[in-house]
C-alpha cells in the first residue's frame, strides 16, 4: 500500500514542476515579445523622425530656402555684433572682460558656421540653431548697451537682417510664446521661470606662464586652476539682489573637487559639495561670470570633467571637459 502512493507523490511532483516551467517558459515569450515590440517601435521613431528631418529640409528648399544665403546672413549679423561690442569698450573699459567673453563666443559661432560650411553640414537645422543662438546673443548684447549707452548715441546696427530667415523659422518664437501663456495660467510654471539660466558655459584648466599670468591649457600635469565662464541671462522674473553662484566640478573618477572640505549647500535633491562659489549683485539683466577653482598645488587628474552651476538651490547650466 506505501509503495503504491510513493509513484503518485512523485508523478504530481514532476507535474507541478511542468507546469511551473510552461507557465515560466509562457512569461519570457511575452515579456521577449513585448521588447521587440518596443524596440520596433523605436526604430520606427527613428526612420520617423529621420523622414521627418529629410522632408523639412525638401520643404524647405522649395519654399526659397537657401542656406548660404542665411549662413551669410548669420555671418553679417555675428559681424555687426563685434563691431558695437568694439565700440562699447570704448565707451566704458571697465566692461572690457565680460564683454570680450561675448566677442569669443560670437567668434566661435562663427568657426562654427564656416565649418559647417566646409565640411557639407550647413542644413535647415543648423540654420535653425544658429538663429536661436544668434537670438540670445543679440539678446545680451542689447542689455549691455542699455548699461553703458544710455544715451543711446552709438549708431547701433540692431535692425532685423534676418526677417526674412525668422518669418521661415518661427518655430523657436512660437514655442516662447507658448511658454510665457502656459507659465502665466499655472503658479508652478511661474516658479520655474524664475529660476535664472546659465548658458555659454566655458570650463577650462589654466596653466602658469612665465611671466606670472594664465592661460587655457588641457595638459592635466601643467593645470594649476580650472574656470568656468558663462552668462547668466536676464530675467524679470527672477528676484534681483545678492545672489550666490555655486561651481561644482566632478573629476573623473566622480569625485567633486573642493577648496574646503566643508564646502556645502542646500538644493532641491539635498545638500551638496561645491568646489567654489562667488557672489554676484544681480539686477535682472544679462550678466557675465567666470568663477575659478584652484588645485592648491595638487596635480590633476586626467580624463572627463563634470562641471555645473547652481543658483537658488537649482542647477542654471552644466558643462564638460577634457585633461589630457
Amino acid at each position: 500500500m506505501e509503495n503504491s502512493e510513493e509513484p503518485k507523490k512523485n508523478n504530481g511532483a514532476f507535474i507541478l514542476i511542468i507546469l511551473l516551467l510552461l507557465i515560466g517558459l509562457g512569461v519570457t515569450t511575452y515579456m521577449i515579445a513585448n521588447k521587440k515590440a518596443d524596440l520596433n517601435k523605436c526604430n520606427n521613431e527613428n526612420l520617423a523622425l529621420k523622414a521627418d528631418m529629410d522632408g523639412m529640409n525638401e520643404m524647405m528648399k522649395e519654399f526659397g530656402f537657401n542656406a548660404e544665403e542665411m549662413s551669410d546672413d548669420l555671418t553679417k549679423n555675428f559681424s555687426e555684433m563685434l563691431k558695437t561690442y568694439d565700440q562699447l569698450i570704448e565707451k566704458d573699459a571697465s566692461k572690457a572682460d565680460s564683454l570680450n567673453i561675448q566677442k569669443d563666443k560670437i567668434l566661435g559661432l562663427m568657426k562654427d558656421l564656416e565649418n559647417s560650411k566646409k565640411n557639407g553640414r550647413l542644413n535647415a537645422r543648423k540654420i535653425a540653431q544658429m538663429t536661436r543662438e544668434n537670438t540670445t546673443l543679440r539678446s545680451i548684447m542689447k542689455g549691455y548697451v542699455v548699461q553703458i549707452d544710455s544715451l543711446n548715441t552709438l549708431n547701433l546696427k540692431l535692425g532685423s537682417d534676418l526677417q526674412e530667415t525668422t518669418t521661415k523659422l518661427n518655430t523657436t518664437t512660437t514655442e516662447r510664446d507658448t511658454y510665457k501663456e502656459n507659465a502665466a495660467a499655472s503658479d508652478a510654471k511661474v516658479k520655474k521661470a524664475e529660476i535664472l539660466k546659465a548658458v555659454s558655459v566655458n570650463s577650462v584648466g589654466m596653466r602658469m606662464k612665465l611671466n606670472n599670468t594664465t592661460e587655457e591649457t588641457d595638459k592635466a600635469k601643467s593645470c594649476i586652476q580650472i574656470r568656468s565662464s558663462f552668462t547668466i541671462l536676464d530675467n524679470p522674473l527672477a528676484s534681483a539682489g545678492s545672489k550666490l553662484i555655486y561651481l561644482q566640478i566632478i573629476d573623473p573618477d566622480g569625485k567633486v573637487l573642493q577648496s574646503k572640505s566643508s564646502n556645502s549647500f542646500q538644493t532641491e535633491q539635498g545638500s551638496m559639495a561645491f568646489s567654489d562659489r562667488k557672489e554676484i549683485n544681480y539686477n535682472n539683466l544679462s550678466t557675465d561670470v567666470s568663477i575659478y577653482y584652484d588645485l592648491k598645488n595638487k596635480e590633476a587628474v586626467k580624463g572627463n570633467y563634470k562641471v555645473k552651476i547652481y543658483c537658488d538651490g537649482s542647477v542654471i547650466g552644466n558643462d564638460t571637459f577634457t585633461l589630457k
